[in-house]
């Protein structure tokens, strides 16, 4: 029997990882939105910011059903693992994002119990961030596996280091959440969004950091990959500072586009160097792409649809963005 012309299950883990970091930078900034809800300077802020996001929101959740649905198909052996390690993490995950769509169907209509949404949107946006950034800090701590069967306690994925990496991923979604708002805001709301920025990047910069001198001692793997002589991987922490100095640059020439997109691009170049770092295990720290994947035939099948389903998704993301452009303001959404 001839080998397959193409590796389906590095297509797969290509696929997947885009559909991943597509969700962390769009359903990033909303979830990031909710972060700053407690610290607007007024209501009037808070409807901005409500109004910045409200129809594309959903949307952008489309991507995290597209990178689950993908993962089970093309590597059960991550479902059957992650989700005992997890099932906690991702409880928090899923009620924090229950939460904060249930909060903007009714505070848009609430009068005297607006205040309640507020912080339903605010808790249930910095949880789901917090469990978001505690699952990644999971994933590079690994997991007790037997038998390609998690054999770990319901709470060996919180440690010190995974509250750390949803700490970070709080601040970082606030930083995301911040510039978002210099570009779809003016006036007052987008001077305090502008005078914010700095200090949400020096935390996600600090946290980061200590993150990155951690992740060693963590993972024998990771500190062997980096400290192995000189290595390409290399270069992600240093795309990802520049980005940071293109970030401090644009706020001190007040841009209003180009925060927001040097944000995204530290979120970018961070994302690569953490897959470059674990590359190519997928259920840490034994089992790598293809001990996870399933049979050629199903990855084949399942490409398919899939790669029918990308391009409409990315097409009505990018014509969603077209249509709602331009400045928001608290009575009316756009103008």
């Amino acid at each position: 029997m001839s080998e397959p012309v193409f590796d389906l299950t590095i297509i797969w883990a290509g696929i997947i990882a885009f559909g991943v970091i597509m969700y962390v930078l769009m359903d990033g900034f909303d979830l990031g939105l909710g972060v700053l809800f407690p610290f607007a300077p007024s209501e009037d802020a808070r409807d901005v910011m409500m109004n910045s996001v409200a129809p594309v929101w959903d949307g952008n959740e489309t991507w995290l059903i597209l990178g689950g649905a993908g993962l089970l198909a093309a590597f059960p052996l991550v479902y059957a693992v992650f989700l005992p390690a997890l099932y906690i993490g991702v409880f928090l995950l899923l009620a924090g994002l229950i939460f904060r769509g249930i909060a903007f169907e009714f505070r848009f209509k609430a009068r005297t119990s607006k205040y309640l949404w507020n912080w339903s949107f605010a808790i249930g946006s910095t949880v789901a961030a917090f469990a978001q950034g505690a699952v990644v800090g999971a994933y590079i701590q690994g997991f007790n596996v037997e038998n390609m069967a998690y054999v770990g306690g319901a709470l060996d994925w919180l440690t010190p280091f995974t509250v750390l990496t949803g700490l970070g991923l709080v601040a970082g979604y606030a930083l995301l959440g911040a510039t978002w708002l210099i570009l779809k805001s003016e006036g007052d709301i987008q001077n305090w969004a502008f005078k914010i920025t700095p200090y949400l990047l020096i935390a996600v910069l600090v946290i980061f950091a200590i993150i990155s001198i951690w992740t060693p001692f963590v993972d024998a793997f990771v500190a062997e990959r980096w400290f192995s002589g000189i290595s390409y991987i290399w270069l992600f922490p240093v795309l990802t500072l520049l980005s940071a100095v293109w970030l401090i640059r644009a706020l001190y020439q007040r841009r209003d586009g180009t925060p927001f997109v040097a944000t995204m691009s530290m979120f970018i170049f961070t994302y690569l160097g953490l897959l470059a770092s674990k590359f190519p295990y997928v259920v840490p720290p034994n089992y790598t792409l293809w001990d996870a994947a399933s049979a050629h035939e199903s990855q084949l099948f399942l490409l398919l649809g899939l790669l029918f389903v990308i391009p409409i998704v990315l097409v009505y993301t990018a014509w969603t963005y077209w249509v709602f452009r331009g400045k928001v303001t608290a009575d009316v959404g756009y103008h």
